[in-house]
């Protein structure tokens, strides 16, 4: 297989992520109206783990990292994670060795657990720090 073939999932994977932080870039979260309220925080009053998110990518997108924490620190952490496995993916596929992330259950328990405390911690009094 060709190296143009190899790293043509990689780039079209990046690709769709540009184009994503490029809309979010332009359209700004903060403005009322461009996009719809978190169904949760709207009926609830609580933030979920993703609430900020968008506010999050636009932040880094204009280059405001601190702004970006703020917003979405679990976001931003994401970010870094998707930036590190995407490079190991264009190694490896430039490489012809495949991809493959394979988690086990206590991996995914263990996300979800980081997922729960920073949703549980962002909604009390001593974690507004983390509440967008």
């Amino acid at each position: 297989m060709s190296l143009a073939r190899r790293l043509a999932a990689p780039a079209a994977t990046l690709a769709g992520v540009l184009a994503a932080f490029a809309y979010v870039g332009t359209v700004d979260p903060n403005e009322p109206g461009h996009y719809p309220v978190c169904p949760l925080l709207q009926l609830t009053g609580i933030y979920c783990p993703g609430c900020g998110g968008l506010r999050s990518a636009h932040a880094v997108v204009t280059g405001d990292l601190a702004g970006a924490f703020g917003a979405n620190a679990m976001a931003v952490v994401g970010y870094g994670v998707f930036a590190v496995l995407w490079t190991v993916w264009v190694i490896r596929a430039g490489r012809g060795i495949p991809m493959r992330i394979t988690l086990k259950p206590v991996h995914w328990w263990s996300i979800g657990a980081v997922a729960a405390v920073f949703s549980v911690v962002r909604n009390l009094p001593f974690g507004s720090a983390l509440a967008p």
